[in-house]
């Protein structure tokens, strides 16, 4: 059996959110299902409360002129493409002998 929820929400949180979901492969109907879900499996609220600020999620725009630097800096040498393993739990699996700086970046931010 399904159930309808309809909801009123800020329209730009809305759109930022469609966009995050968009990223991930979800709609809003199966996102809400996962968050209901997630509430009923720890019987509680399954995250803290997050700030009422949140900076904006880059426009399409932003993101291509990111994607473009980056493989200009790629382009020109001066960087280098790191395939990282993941593990099961999704947490980078990175050779610190190998990649020291990127390791030491992980560990402490």
């Amino acid at each position: 059996m399904v159930a309808m929820i309809q909801v009123q929400i800020d329209a730009g949180i809305k759109e930022n959110a469609t966009r995050v979901l968009d990223n991930m492969g979800l709609d809003h109907s199966k996102a809400i299902e996962i968050f209901y879900r997630q509430i009923v499996a720890e019987g509680k609220w399954p995250q803290a409360p997050i700030p009422a600020y949140q900076p904006d999620i880059p426009s399409q725009e932003d993101a291509e002129n990111l994607q473009r630097l980056l493989q200009e800096l790629v382009d020109s040498g001066k960087t280098e493409v790191v395939s990282l393993e993941v593990s099961e739990k999704g947490e980078a699996i990175i050779d610190k002998d190998k990649y020291p700086d990127l390791y030491d970046w992980m560990v402490n931010g």
